[in-house]
C-alpha cells in the first residue's frame, strides 16, 4: 500500500463495497439515530429561535406565553405537512423533489437553489450558536479566539462527514442525549419551583396586554406579537431535514421517517414553549457576551454552589456540542440535494459522484468550503446568520407546501381523506408564506437582501448549466441517430452465431460508456481509420454507481442488467458485420480504477491489443465545456502509458 493510499484509509476510512448485499442496511439509520443526525437540527434551533422571538417583544415579556404557544403550534403542524410529504415521496421527499414533481422543475430548482444555501447557513448557524454558548461560559476576552474555533469546528465535521453517515452520527449520540436530559430538566425544574407562581403570572400577562394595547393600540399589539412570531423563524428550520434525509433511513423508510419526525416535533414544541415560558419566570434580561439560555440556566442554578456552577458547564457544553451536531444536517442534506439536481443537468454532474466511502465527496467538501466563507464573512455573527438562515427555508417551504396543497385538489377524487389532508398543507402553506413576507419585509435592510441576491445568484448558475447541457444534447442527437442505423442492422436480434477469433489480425479494445451515438462513432473511426487491421474487437463498460442510483439493492441490480445489455448489442451488432467481439463489464464508484483492473486482464488474454477511447470535440472550447464536462481520458491515456500500454484517443466533433 502506497502513502497516499495509507493516509486516506487512515483519515476517510477503508472503502466499502457497493454491491455488498448488507451494505445499505449498515449504512441506514434507524429511527433513534435518525433523530439525531436530523432532528438535531431542529431541536438546536431552540438555542436561537426562543432567544429571537422573546428579545424581540421588548419591554412586553408576558407577551411572550402567546408567541410560545404560537411557535410550538407551528412545529407541529410543519411536521405534519411534511409527514405527510415522506407518504407520498418515500425515496426522498426534500423541497427539490416536491416542487419539481408538483409544480414544475423551474420552481423545484429555484426550490432547490434555496435549500442549498439554507443547508449551508445550517453549517454556519449552528455551529457559530454552538462557539457562543460555549464561549458564554468563559471570560469575555476569550471571545477573540471565537472565529478560529469557529472554523476548526467546521473543518473538523467536514472531515467527519467524509468518512460516512453513521460514523459521523453515533459519536456525537452522547451530547444529544445528555442535552435533551439537561433541557428537559431544567423546563420542568422552572415550571416546578414557580407553580405558586402562576395566579401572579395571571395578573402580569393580563396587564402587560392592557399596557401594550393602550401604549400601541390593537393593530401595534397585533405587531409585536406578530414580529416575535417571525423573528423566531429559526425555530422551525430543522424540520425539512428529515424528508430529505429519507435514502439514508432503515427500511421501512416511511415509517422510519415519520417516527422520526414524531420525536423532532414533540421534543422541538416541548423545548421551545417551555425555554420561554422559563425565561418569563426568572425574568431573564440579554447581557453581553451570554446568551439568554446561559443567562437562564445561571439564575436556575445561583444557589446552588459548586454544584451549580458545574451544571452550567454541563449544559452549556452540551448545548454547544448539540449545535455542532445539528450541523450535521447540512452536511447530509445539502450534498443529497447537490447529488438530485447533478442527475438532473442543473448542476455539474461531478456531484453526484460517489466516494469509495459511498458518500457524495464532492458535496461535502463544497458545503464545508462554502460554510467557512460564509462564517469569514459575517465574521461567526448569529444575529446576522439568523437573518439570512430564516429567509430561505421559508422559501422550500412555501413551494413544497404549495405543491402538496395542488396534489390534494388533483386527487380528490381518488384520495378519500383530501380535504384533512389538503387542510393539512393548506394551514402550512398559509403559515410558512406569512413567516416568509415577514422575515423578508422586517428583516430586508438588516440582511435578509444578501440572502435573496445569493440564492438569485444560484439560480443563475443553475440555469446556465442547463441550458448548456441542453444544448450538448442537442449536438449529440446526431451521434444518437447511428444508435438507430446501427438497431435495423441488427434487427434488434442478440443471440447470433459468434464469429471466431482471429490470431492473425490485431485486437482492438473500446472503451465505451453504453450503446449510444458516442460508442459507436469511436467503433465507426476505428474502423474507417484502420480498414481491415483490426478485426477482433473487445468492448469494456463500466456501470457507475452514484447518488442517482445507489439507493437500494434493486437500482444497482438494474444498473448491472443495464450494462450487460449494451455489451451484447455491440457484441450481437459485430457478430452479424463479420468480426470477432467480446464483452467485459462491472459496476463500481470510480470509472477510472474498473476500467484499469479490467484492462489489465483483456491485455493478458489479447497481447498487442491497441486501446481506443472517444472525446467529444466542441464547436468551441469554454470554460463551460471544460468545468462541466468528463476529460478523465486523457487522464486515463497517461496511466495506460506509463504501463506501455498503447491508448489512442479519437476526437468526435459535435
Amino acid at each position: 500500500m502506497n502513502l497516499k493510499r495509507f493516509l486516506k484509509n487512515f483519515v476517510i476510512g477503508q472503502a466499502k463495497d457497493p454491491e455488498d448485499r448488507t451494505v445499505f442496511h449498515r449504512l441506514s439509520l434507524i429511527a433513534f439515530f435518525a433523530w439525531v443526525g436530523l432532528g438535531a437540527d431542529g431541536l438546536s434551533s431552540s438555542c436561537y429561535g426562543p432567544e429571537q422571538a422573546y428579545l424581540a417583544l421588548g419591554q412586553h415579556t408576558y407577551l411572550s406565553l402567546f408567541v410560545a404557544l404560537a411557535a410550538a403550534l407551528t412545529v407541529l403542524i410543519i411536521s405534519a405537512s411534511y409527514s405527510q410529504i415522506i407518504e407520498l415521496f418515500p425515496t426522498g421527499g426534500g423541497g427539490y423533489v416536491v416542487a419539481s414533481k408538483l409544480l414544475n422543475p423551474t420552481v423545484g430548482m429555484i426550490s432547490g437553489c434555496a435549500l442549498l444555501i439554507d443547508y449551508v447557513l445550517t453549517i454556519a448557524i449552528s455551529i457559530a450558536s454552538g462557539a457562543d454558548a460555549l464561549f458564554s461560559f468563559f471570560p469575555l476576552t476569550w471571545n477573540a479566539y471565537k472565529l478560529f474555533f469557529i472554523l476548526m469546528t467546521v473543518l473538523c465535521l467536514t472531515l467527519l462527514n467524509m468518512r460516512g453517515v453513521k460514523e459521523s452520527v453515533i459519536p456525537l449520540t452522547p451530547i444529544f442525549l445528555i442535552f435533551v436530559g439537561t433541557h428537559f430538566f431544567v423546563i420542568v425544574y422552572s415550571v416546578f419551583i414557580h407553580v405558586n407562581d402562576f395566579p401572579q403570572m395571571y395578573q402580569s400577562t393580563q396587564l402587560d396586554i392592557q399596557s401594550a394595547y393602550s401604549e400601541l393600540g390593537m393593530m401595534g399589539l397585533l405587531f409585536v406579537m406578530m414580529k416575535a412570531y417571525s423573528l423566531g423563524a429559526g425555530t422551525y428550520t430543522g424540520i425539512e431535514a428529515v424528508s430529505n434525509g429519507l435514502p439514508i433511513l432503515r427500511e421501512p423508510r416511511v415509517e422510519t421517517g415519520k417516527k422520526t419526525m414524531q420525536y423532532m416535533s414533540y421534543s422541538l414544541a416541548l423545548t421551545v414553549m417551555g425555554l420561554m415560558i422559563a425565561y418569563l419566570l426568572f425574568h431573564v434580561m440579554s447581557l453581553p457576551g451570554k446568551t439568554l439560555n446561559a443567562v437562564l440556566f445561571e439564575n436556575l442554578s445561583a444557589h446552588w454552589g459548586a454544584w451549580g456552577h458545574l451544571f452550567v458547564l454541563v449544559t452549556l457544553v452540551s448545548e454547544s456540542l448539540l449545535l455542532f451536531v445539528a450541523a450535521q444536517a447540512g452536511f447530509l442534506g445539502g450534498p443529497s440535494v447537490l447529488a438530485n439536481m447533478a442527475v438532473d443537468r442543473w448542476f455539474p454532474s461531478k456531484f453526484s459522484s460517489l466516494s469509495d466511502r459511498l458518500v457524495t465527496q464532492n458535496g461535502v467538501m463544497l458545503m464545508g468550503t462554502a460554510a467557512i466563507v460564509t462564517l469569514l464573512l459575517t465574521r461567526g455573527s448569529v444575529n446576522l446568520l439568523v437573518v439570512l438562515y430564516s429567509i430561505n427555508v421559508f422559501i422550500t417551504f412555501c413551494s413544497s407546501q404549495l405543491g402538496m396543497v395542488r396534489h390534494w385538489w388533483s386527487a380528490r377524487e381518488t384520495e378519500k381523506k383530501w380535504v384533512k389532508r389538503i387542510s393539512i398543507n393548506g394551514i402550512g402553506l398559509l403559515l410558512t408564506t406569512f413567516i416568509l413576507i415577514s422575515v423578508i419585509i422586517l428583516k430586508f435592510d438588516q440582511g435578509g437582501w444578501a440572502t435573496l441576491a445569493t440564492t438569485a445568484s444560484l439560480v443563475i448558475v443553475a440555469s446556465i448549466i442547463k441550458r448548456h447541457y441542453l444544448h450538448t444534447t442537442k449536438l449529440l442527437h446526431r451521434l444518437n441517430s447511428l444508435v438507430e442505423t446501427a438497431a435495423l442492422t441488427s434487427n434488434g436480434q442478440l443471440a447470433v452465431k459468434k464469429i471466431p477469433f482471429d490470431p492473425e489480425a490485431k485486437t482492438a479494445i473500446i472503451l465505451v460508456n453504453g450503446f449510444n451515438g458516442l460508442g459507436l462513432h469511436t467503433l465507426f473511426n476505428v474502423i474507417r481509420f484502420f480498414g481491415k487491421e483490426f478485426k477482433n474487437f473487445v468492448f469494456i463498460q463500466i456501470g457507475v454507481i452514484d447518488a442517482g442510483n445507489f439507493k437500494g439493492l434493486e437500482e444497482v441490480d438494474r444498473l448491472k442488467e443495464k450494462v450487460k445489455r449494451d455489451i451484447d448489442r455491440y457484441l450481437a451488432y459485430m457478430n452479424q458485420n463479420g468480426f470477432f467481439a467480446e464483452g467485459y463489464w462491472d459496476v463500481g464508484i470510480d470509472h477510472m480504477e474498473e476500467i484499469e483492473k479490467i484492462c489489465a486482464q483483456v491485455i493478458r488474454a489479447y497481447p498487442g491489443a491497441v486501446v481506443f477511447a472517444g472525446q467529444l470535440v466542441f464547436p468551441e472550447d469554454t470554460f463551460m465545456t471544460r468545468w462541466l464536462h468528463n476529460y478523465t481520458v486523457f487522464s486515463m491515456q497517461r496511466r495506460f502509458y506509463r504501463q506501455g500500454i498503447p491508448f489512442v484517443i479519437l476526437p468526435i466533433r459535435v
